[in-house]
């Protein structure tokens, strides 16, 4: 694959380690996500350089196209969503070692087809490609797909390496949950599996474990003793557009908490670990895991929009929305408090918040530390006197903000909070790579520190299955707010004196 001609410092160590030749597998190679998220991260990739040298990409969908008409569809797809400017040549080489083959996850023939492709492949090159399954199909296919693979012998190879990659969501109970990880590793090693959430792709979710582990003034102050409280955030301003059927199934609670957001509070209070070995980093994040108590009925908030301003128009409620039924108590804004009962976190309410059609879009994390205790010049008229808070922004501008106490120019001692900056656009002279990007590069690697592992999406099911369960027995109509706005009223009630959410 071609090399960038412009080094890019936020790939560097994606094109520096030698990938043994894959072959790429998707299963729903014609979806939503393949079309907008992993056909241009695969091209992006070819861009710098980072591919391995021998690929090979097998689409499946049940299309019944030839391979022409599909690299046409990825050619489409990658020149519409791709982060970068596609280059012909790059292009062009990548869609040469495209292939297609057309039928259904149920159907034993499409598996073989896909056994004698995997092996002319192999033929051709005279050396065993790796293989990477990329489930990207609606979930109910999950167990049913890695089944198949069983059954045909693709799941082991004696001269190569087999990864299969899970989108989410994982189950949407944890009986659910634990039925599918049952399913999936009575065929699979649990090594083989890479259960992907993209949240953890992003660079700024990474750099929560730099900030920490690798800055000598933040480590010290990362306990109860500093830490006031923690804020994750994940808002949308967006409603669920044509998603009807999946969201009113879901939820906020299973869309975003239960994975993306519990990740993130993992990340945030895990302890450092031995080394950054896969395994070491999913240990200390499965004991935060384990370390969160569900939360009580009264330490849980949900909602749903009703109409509003949103994006400068006006917007109608969810119940109005088009496929959404008339009595649906889907909620579509969760608050949640809750806490890590550990030596280090023990008494630090940590809220997480996460809705449709809030007032922007923003998702970062907030640690308030806890205010001075003492302010000998209050008395002198100071005015805006806050406690220190770090922010890091995941979306829409990734980055890290830290906000101090400065005097304002003048004769009086009056104080105002400033903020110091970092933004990885003007940092690093570059895009972030997409997510996607680096999960997809790190699953044909070999490296599963990104991904989540059985003990981790079981115990994420632990925190949110007694919220799920509560709310069955629930009847009447939600708690609302109006689309554009923060948020419901209630979600005040979770918050502990002097706390106040971030505002939006």
């Amino acid at each position: 694959m071609a090399v960038a001609e412009h080094e890019n410092p936020l790939v560097e160590g994606l094109e520096r380690l030698p990938v043994h030749p894959t072959t790429l597998v998707i299963f729903g190679g014609t979806g939503d996500l393949a079309h907008r998220k992993l056909l241009p991260a695969i091209y992006n990739l070819a861009h710098e350089g980072a591919l391995p040298e021998r690929f090979h990409l097998l689409a499946i969908a049940r299309s019944d196209i030839p391979d022409d008409d599909y690299q046409k569809m990825a050619r489409e797809s990658i020149e519409q969503y791709s982060r970068q400017t596609p280059k012909a040549e790059v292009l062009d080489k990548l869609l040469e070692q495209v292939s297609y083959i057309p039928g259904t996850f149920d159907d034993d023939a499409v598996f073989e087809r896909v056994k004698e492709a995997l092996g002319a492949v192999d033929d051709e090159a005279g050396i065993a490609f790796n293989r990477v399954f990329y489930l990207s199909t609606a979930p109910s296919f999950f167990a049913q797909i890695v089944g198949r693979i069983g059954e045909h012998g693709l799941n082991h190879h004696p001269e190569a390496e087999v990864r299969v990659v899970i989108e989410k969501p994982f189950g949407t109970r944890l009986a659910e949950a634990q039925e599918l990880n049952h399913r999936v590793l009575s065929v699979l090693d649990e090594s083989q599996v890479y259960r992907i959430d993209h949240y953890l792709g992003k660079e700024t979710v990474q750099n929560v474990l730099a900030f920490r582990f690798a800055n000598g003034m933040f480590e010290p102050i990362w306990n109860r003793n500093f830490i006031d409280y923690v804020q994750i955030t994940a808002a949308e301003d967006l409603g669920i557009g044509r998603r009807a059927g999946y969201y009113d199934s879901a939820g906020a609670l299973r869309d975003l908490v239960q994975n993306h957001m519990l990740q993130l509070l993992s990340l945030l209070c895990m302890e450092p670990p031995v080394t950054f070995d896969a395994d070491e980093v999913r240990d200390e994040k499965a004991k935060v895991l384990h370390a969160v108590a569900p939360p009580p009925p009264e330490a849980v908030v949900r909602a749903q929009y009703t109409a509003g301003m949103a994006e400068g128009k006006e917007a109608v409620g969810y119940l109005e929305e088009e496929g959404v039924p008339d009595d649906s108590r889907t909620e579509t804004y969760v608050a949640l408090r809750l806490e890590v009962d550990n030596w280090r976190w023990a008494g630090v309410p940590i809220y997480l918040r996460t809705g449709k059609r809030l007032g922007r879009k923003a998702t970062e994390i907030a640690v308030t530390l806890k205010p001075v205790p003492h302010l000998a010049f209050e008395a002198k008229g100071s005015v805006g006197v806050q406690p220190n808070q770090l922010i890091l922004t995941v979306q829409p501008n990734e980055g890290v903000s830290l906000s101090l106490g400065a005097k304002i120019p003048g004769s009086s001692m009056r104080i105002r909070p400033v903020n110091m900056e970092f933004l990885y656009g003007t940092s690093f002279l570059s895009q972030s790579p997409e997510a996607y990007e680096r999960l997809i590069m790190d699953a044909m690697r070999g490296d599963p520190t990104l991904f989540t592992r059985d003990d981790e999406v079981e115990a994420q099911w632990r925190i949110i299955d007694p919220i799920l369960a509560t709310w069955d027995g629930e009847e009447g109509p939600l708690p609302t707010y109006p689309a554009g706005s923060h948020g419901p009223e209630e979600a005040d009630r979770l918050l502990a004196p002097g706390h106040r959410w971030r505002a939006l």
